[in-house]
């Protein structure tokens, strides 16, 4: 039995080795079967893995970091994008901001209110308790002003985007989990604008960037360039800081209790350590006395 096991995982291992080089071979012959005209495999290149502070089993967010981002979204991001599912209010707890700093960044906001005593909506101020608005009135606007495409919303983008990850790592991914896909996907893509390869041609209206994850091309222009928001923390002011800063930011957007997930789950795995040393004295001790 004990061989016919070894056997059995061997042959795993030899195949998931397998499948990883004609994956990783795949990836590389990407390039030229988009050249050549063949149908290739989006993304053309595989976003790389990136140091986030809210990795791995004890990951926590970095305040100064979302706070970066927050300021890159409004910056540049809102202009497009909404974030329908994410409140003001959140921002206090989140982002470490004072109440009173959180109803002075709504304020800057209009959203629609109403209908009045007469029936009709009307505009005004945004409050801690509101949503971030969206820049466009519906989708259909949003569209018309896009190249027909509407931008997508960025409440839920990071958990929404991801990257694939071959053997091993797919295996290793079920003793220590793998979540920060959606960021290292929105990085890559933010720093991966380039001119397309010598003959590759892309649509008009389109702009060449290898790591989208539908086409070789998107109706997004570049949207980030060095030194274009000013951070007061004294951050470099580039776009491989800015691109990581609201990477993280809408990760935390997507997943605002990710601390208190790990914390209540590490305390969990404790807890079931604990009562399973004590399953096992109950045991020893109850069977000690019995008669063989």
């Amino acid at each position: 039995m004990k061989k016919l096991v070894t056997g059995i995982l061997s042959l795993a291992v030899v195949a998931g080795l397998g499948l990883g080089a004609a994956l990783a071979q795949g990836e590389e012959a990407g390039g030229e079967e988009h050249a050549a005209g063949a149908t290739p495999h989006y993304p053309l290149h595989k976003p790389e893995q990136q140091d986030w502070t809210f990795a791995g089993l004890f990951g926590h967010y970095d305040k100064g970091q979302l706070q970066r981002g927050l300021k890159v979204y409004t910056e540049v991001c809102s202009a497009c994008h909404s974030m329908d599912l994410v409140a003001f209010r959140t921002l206090e707890h989140g982002l470490g901001y004072s109440d009173a700093q959180v109803k002075a960044f709504a304020a800057n906001y209009e959203v629609q209110d109403g209908p009045n005593g007469d029936g009709e909506m009307f505009a005004r101020k945004a409050v801690p308790s509101d949503h971030f608005p969206s820049p466009f009135p519906n989708k259909e606007a949003a569209a018309a002003a896009n190249n027909g495409a509407a931008p997508p919303d960025f409440s839920l983008i990071a958990k929404a985007r991801g990257i694939e990850r071959g053997f091993p790592q797919f295996v290793l991914d079920i003793f220590w989990p793998y979540q920060e896909g959606g960021p290292d996907y929105i990085h890559a893509l933010l720093t991966g604008y380039q001119d397309p390869p010598e003959g590759v041609q892309v649509a008009e209206g389109t702009h060449y960037n290898p790591y989208f994850v539908s086409a070789s091309a998107l109706a997004m222009a570049k949207p980030l360039s060095d030194d274009q928001v000013t951070y007061d923390d004294g951050a470099p002011q580039t776009v491989d800081q800015y691109a990581r800063d609201v990477s993280a930011f809408l990760m935390w957007a997507a997943e605002p209790h990710l601390e208190d997930r790990k914390r209540t789950g590490f305390m969990v795995m404790v807890f079931l350590l604990i009562l399973t040393g004590l399953v096992y004295l109950t045991k020893k001790s109850v069977y000690a006395n019995k008669e063989h």
